[in-house]
């Protein structure tokens, strides 16, 4: 017999037999696991483990159908994604940002394990010949081939191109200079009993090799402030520069890991590009952008299977005969399919004739790839200064 005077027993943990009609925190009926009016799950943390843990991998599961279904059209349909985004089914397919912002990062992450670089293939001086010759005689020789060089292209430039005379005399005076310092190197290595030294590069403006006090870099329409904090990035791109001549693979991962960034920022201009090539479309700004975060995504797909195709022939090695083949074949189908998909995207979503199509689409991948090439040297004076 139950005593009366005991006290009321705790709420167990709800089921789904024992779910309330209303909402716990504001009190508006409830017509499904969430409250539509505030938000809050019926189902919080005090419950069963065991349920948490199958709720857990109900969403991992659920995640992992989305990103199937949504890959395989990002690579092989056109255009589909966004359309089906636009006609309003897209709980069942990865977002935009994330699908851009996921395989961005996956993409280039790969890039740095996979790309190497030999260990001389990053110079950043024009006349580094001369600084890594190690005795007289070659930086002599170097620098009169160099010179005489100079002096043909002079001779023309007098007749055809107007003021490229001046320009060339700058460069024979930076060579000879370039070669005299080389030379003071080399003998007083000399002199001193010790091997020769290591090439240093030169950051040079106005002809002359940049000095923090002899010869700075100073803008005039900058103030001292300014100009001290120009110097400052010079003298660690001038540092960096040096570290990445010795290890390649230094620059490599600094630009490619500024690379995802740049696209993200470059992501709203494309978007705006569009906006004005398409403006009698009468479409939202929001709308060309999804076209761009899909565009990119794509390009990021292929990118990085490129980038496992060639890991993968990399590791195979040349012996291993027909599968060496077939997977240089696919990064070519690859390279090749990813001009002809935007294409077809473009005309997909946009839906206008062929044409016109064709003549926004030029128009829209050389400004692009300008802006991009811009973006990229933007990218490695960063990666030379920030590294």
């Amino acid at each position: 017999m139950t005593d009366p005077s005991a006290t009321p027993a705790m709420p167990g943990p709800l089921d789904a037999q024992a779910r309330p009609a209303a909402c716990q925190n504001c009190g508006a009926p409830l017509l499904g696991p969430h409250c539509y009016q505030c938000g809050q799950p019926v189902s919080g943390l005090v419950r069963h483990f065991s349920s948490i843990i199958g709720d857990a991998l109900d969403t991992i599961l659920n995640i992992d159908a989305r990103v199937f279904r949504t890959l395989w059209p990002l690579l092989a349909r056109p255009g589909y994604l966004t359309c089906e985004y636009f006609a309003g089914r897209r709980v069942r397919y990865v977002s935009p940002v994330r699908l851009f912002v996921f395989l961005s990062i996956l993409t280039f992450f790969v890039a740095r394990l996979t790309i190497n670089i030999p260990g001389d293939a990053v110079h950043f001086d024009s006349n580094d010949a001369i600084g890594r010759a190690t005795t007289v005689a070659q930086v002599e020789r170097l620098r009169d081939t160099a010179i005489a060089s100079v002096a043909r292209g002079r001779q023309d430039a007098k007749q055809r191109v107007p003021g490229l005379d001046a320009r060339l005399a700058v460069a024979q005076t930076a060579i000879r200079a370039k070669a005299d310092r080389r030379i003071a190197e080399l003998t007083g290595a000399a002199a001193r009993g010790e091997p020769p030294p290591e090439s240093k590069p030169e950051i040079m403006f106005d002809g002359k090799p940049w000095d923090p006090k002899t010869h700075p870099l100073a803008l005039q329409w900058l103030p001292d402030f300014g100009n001290d904090w120009l110097n400052r990035q010079v003298a660690r791109a001038e540092s960096n520069i040096a570290r990445m001549q010795r290890d390649p693979s230094l620059f490599k991962d600094a630009a490619l890991s500024a690379i995802p960034s740049t696209l993200f920022v470059l992501l709203p201009v494309f978007a705006l590009m569009l906006e004005i090539l398409y403006v009698f479309k009468r479409r939202l700004y929001m709308e060309h952008l999804i076209v761009a975060l899909h565009s990119h995504a794509f390009l990021c797909l292929s990118l990085l299977l490129v980038f496992l195709a060639m890991a993968l022939r990399q590791w195979l090695a040349p012996a291993s005969g027909a599968l060496h083949s077939l997977l240089g074949l696919v990064e070519g189908v690859l390279f090749a399919w990813m001009p002809l998909y935007l294409l077809l995207m473009q005309k997909r979503v946009y839906g206008q004739g062929w044409p016109m199509t064709l003549t926004k689409y030029a128009v829209l991948g050389l400004s692009y790839t300008i802006l991009l090439s811009l973006g990229a040297a933007f990218t490695i004076i960063a990666s030379l200064v920030s590294a």
